[in-house]
């Protein structure tokens, strides 16, 4: 394995001196994307390690005597199961987005509807969080026709509303929006909790990034981004 800290004086005559540059930019690029797969595994490793060491845990007090295999336990360990099920599958699917190869069924997609199953959807957890879900649509209902994979669409919304739930006190509000652009349909969600400071800005659509007081594996803003990219679109704070 080559160092590729290595660098080469950029001297000489004007086409050596090109060279040089075009070699170093290569070895930079080549650089920060060793860097970007190590700190990925690390992460990856980090993650993984949490729900495996519970599921460790939780079997070895059972065959140990230290408790008795009830069903508390076996949930316990089973929904550590299931987060490692959905931790490898939000991997697979960031993953294939980004390399350009995640399968897409593209099609007529109404995003009013798209955005009133999803406050269906997410209205449980809103209660139960005291957070009430508002859906805003402009009219006519025929300009939030877009084309689109409705299920990607539907995660992302999804993967929104999630993150905005997680950051909105109780008594506060989530507003799903569309409106209708010449070419294109504008998506928000929008939530009344404290906002992003404008520090983490820059890095709330990172792998494996999220706020201090947030939980969650750290994936789902990435992989919207992702599936927003795919659909040629664009997605901001």
């Amino acid at each position: 394995e080559g160092d590729l800290s290595a660098r080469v004086p950029e001297r000489g005559s004007r086409e050596f001196r090109q060279l040089a540059q075009s070699f170093n930019r290569m070895a930079s690029e080549l650089e920060l994307s060793d860097q970007q797969r190590r700190n990925l595994m690390a992460d990856v490793a980090h993650e993984l390690r949490t729900p495996l060491h519970i599921i460790q845990g939780n079997l070895e007090g059972v065959l140990d005597g230290v408790y008795e295999p009830t069903q508390d336990h076996v949930e316990a360990t089973l929904d550590e199961t299931r987060q490692l099920s959905r931790l490898v599958e939000d991997l697979r699917v960031l993953s294939l987005a980004e390399a350009g190869h995640l399968p897409m069924q593209m099609e007529p997609v109404d995003v009013a509807e798209l955005l009133e199953d999803a406050a269906t959807s997410f209205s449980g957890q809103a209660e139960a969080a005291g957070v009430r879900l508002v859906v805003d649509v402009a009219e006519p209902r025929e300009d939030l026709l877009v084309t689109g994979d409705a299920g990607r669409l539907d995660q992302v919304i999804s993967n929104l509303v999630t993150n905005a739930l997680r950051h909105t006190p109780r008594d506060g509000s989530i507003t799903l929006q569309a409106v209708p652009h010449p070419e294109s349909v504008q998506i928000s969600v929008s939530d009344t909790g404290n906002g992003i400071p404008p520090e983490e800005l820059p890095h709330i659509f990172d792998r494996f990034w999220s706020r201090a007081e947030g939980s969650g594996s750290g994936l789902g803003l990435a992989i919207a981004r992702s599936l927003v990219h795919a659909h040629g679109g664009r997605i901001q704070a």
